[in-house]
């Protein structure tokens, strides 16, 4: 099987989840104030849910262009970690331009089945399963989008609960397991919910700026990763 069709076949099954959460995207970026087109364009431009959900907030609330950026910067900071580790792994013909192109398509899930393959990264490998998770990701909030310029008010709402579940079926195994991720989560909600309720001075994207920092500078205090022993 060509790199090419084993890539797109790798990335058949992310296409399909990210069609559902897209979906909860597009009918929340209309809820939000922006048009279909408008919010096709924003998930071809990012592919980034936390990111995503977090921009159209920002704009919703009339936020700053500098609060923007930040809030960006830290959410999608482990993208840049992601693409750092898989360098690692590349075949010989991944030149610059091949390396910048892939890091457009860097994703959680296309970073952990890249992961997983046991032979070197070929460029032709990634293009297919970043193009079939890219159609599945614009497909996907297009019909929301749609669909939210439809749909009763009622669904609507219903339906954007999704974009969060997907959030916490990322957060809640790795907190099962691990004290320092739970540790992380529950300062970060528990500073969320303070800022909601006592400090509404302070906008949303600044709020998540300060509440993602301030968790994960206490794990890294709390729980600091240790240096594998080198072997002698």
């Amino acid at each position: 099987m060509k790199p090419f069709v084993r890539g797109m076949y790798h990335g058949l099954p992310i296409a399909l989840g990210y069609l559902s959460v897209s979906f909860a995207f597009g009918i929340k970026a209309v809820q939000c104030g922006l048009s279909a087109a408008a919010s096709v364009i924003t998930s071809a431009a990012n592919l980034t849910s936390a990111g995503q959900a977090a921009g159209v907030d920002i704009i919703a609330a009339g936020g700053t262009l500098i609060e923007m950026v930040l809030v960006q910067l830290v959410i999608n900071m482990r993208y840049s970690l992601m693409s750092l580790s898989l360098s690692q792994r590349l075949d010989k013909g991944f030149s610059l331009p091949h390396r910048l192109a892939a890091s457009y398509g860097i994703t959680d899930e296309i970073f952990a089945v890249c992961s997983a393959q046991r032979e070197r990264l070929k460029p032709s490998y990634m293009y297919g399963m970043i193009l079939v998770a890219f159609v599945g990701w614009v497909s996907g909030t297009a019909i929301g989008a749609a669909a939210g310029q439809l749909l009763p008010e009622s669904i609507n709402s219903a339906i954007g609960i999704v974009l969060y579940g997907m959030f916490l079926a990322i957060i809640v195994p790795p907190s099962k397991k691990q004290k320092s991720v739970l540790l992380v989560v529950t300062v970060s909600a528990t500073l969320s919910i303070a800022f909601k309720l006592f400090l509404k001075s302070i906008s949303a994207g600044f709020a998540v700026i300060i509440c993602a920092a301030a968790a994960a500078a206490l794990g890294a205090a709390l729980f600091p990763v240790q240096d594998e022993e080198v072997s002698q």
